[in-house]
Formats: C-alpha cells, sequence, structure tokens
C-alpha cells in the first residue's frame, strides 16, 4: 500500500480496465495525484472462487449486459470500441513485461497500447509477435525487454503482486486502493481519487 498515491490494479482481459486506462492520465493531472500501475492477473482469484472462467462469460445474462455496457461507454466518452473474438485473452505476457516496466518511462505508454491492440484491433496480446510490434513502436529493445519478462524473477515478481492483490481484497479490475480502502470498478475512479484528495 502507497500512502498519498492511487494505486491502479488492472488485468489485461478486463473490459472495464480498458475504459479506465484511457482515462486515469487526464484525471491524474487534473487533480494533480500520483498513480502506481499495477498489472496482475484475475485467473488465480476466480478460481479461488471456483470459476474457471471470466464471470461474463459464466452467467450469459451478465456476459450481455456488459457488452452492450461497453458500448454506450465507449460510445459516450469517444473511445473505439470491438468486442473481442476472443474473451477473455490470455494477457500473461503482456502483464509480465508490464511488471517489467512499471517504473520504466515506457510502462505506460506500454500498458495502453496492450489495451488498444485487444479492444480496438481485436488482436491477440498473449502473442510474442504482436507484443514485438507494440515495443518496437516504443522505440525500445524487444527481444531483450521480452527475454527479461520471460525471467524467473520477473515471473516472480508478477506472482507477488497477484499475491499482493488477493491480500488486499481485491477481487476484480479494475481496483483503486487509497490507504488501504478498495474501490472497484471504472466507475468508482472519481471516488477513489476523492478519498485519496482527502488525506493530501
Amino acid at each position: 500500500m502507497s500512502k498519498g498515491i492511487l494505486e491502479f490494479w488492472y488485468e489485461f482481459a478486463s473490459t472495464y480496465s480498458y475504459l479506465s486506462v484511457m482515462r486515469i492520465e487526464a484525471l491524474a493531472v487534473e487533480h494533480k495525484i500520483k498513480i502506481a500501475w499495477k498489472p496482475f492477473l484475475l485467473g488465480p482469484i476466480f478460481k479461488e472462487q471456483g470459476w474457471e472462467d471470466s464471470p461474463f462469460n459464466i452467467y450469459p445474462a451478465k456476459g450481455r449486459y456488459m457488452w452492450r455496457d461497453m458500448e454506450r461507454l465507449c460510445n459516450k466518452r469517444g473511445l473505439v470500441f470491438k468486442k473481442p473474438t476472443v474473451f477473455p485473452r490470455n494477457g500473461l505476457l503482456s502483464a509480465r513485461i508490464a511488471i517489467l516496466g512499471r517504473n520504466e518511462s515506457w510502462g505506460t505508454a506500454f500498458t495502453k497500447k496492450v489495451f488498444e491492440f485487444n479492444f480496438v484491433e481485436d488482436a491477440e496480446i498473449g502473442d510474442i509477435e504482436k507484443l514485438d510490434v507494440i515495443l518496437q513502436s516504443l522505440n525500445l529493445d524487444s527481444k531483450e525487454i521480452i527475454t527479461q519478462s520471460q525471467s524467473k524473477a520477473n515471473k516472480d515478481k508478477l506472482k507477488k503482486q497477484t499475491e499482493e492483490a488477493k491480500q488486499l481484497g481485491i477481487f476484480g479490475s479494475p481496483s483503486f486502493i487509497v490507504n488501504d480502502e478498495v474501490f472497484w470498478g471504472d466507475d468508482r475512479l472519481e471516488d477513489a481519487i476523492n478519498y485519496l484528495k482527502e488525506f493530501n
């Protein structure tokens, strides 16, 4: 838990995380706050709840609502959105790269591009070739970064961060943590920011 910082916990397969990723930087500038980007994996958390798939697939009515909700919200915010042909996509490699870049200057830009690949271009975010394209577009040494992301030390960092998410009580994405308080969902982003400002 980071004092005075809004922790942004996200999973690359998450639809509503796409909404938050595309607006959180502007809100951070507007409210003069700092963001800690926290990629993690929802799969292990879902499994502990007895789910082997996304609840949006397990419960069809919930899934139908979510897809229509995404269409409405993206249209309202002027965001391009294309329902992915595969859902949820495997974001493991993307998350490993994001963990590697979370404290680097390119980390945020990489995260945004992965979400765009998933929810705008309907591209496989677990495909090394696709991630190579993203990293090269950021003028990075893609081969070196992908190699580093696959190291045991880096894999362990992602596992540790996912375990931390569970310990914090996170059960979905996006989630925002402020002084140990959990705010779940894109529609709670402003509430989390206002709560943070009360302590600054």
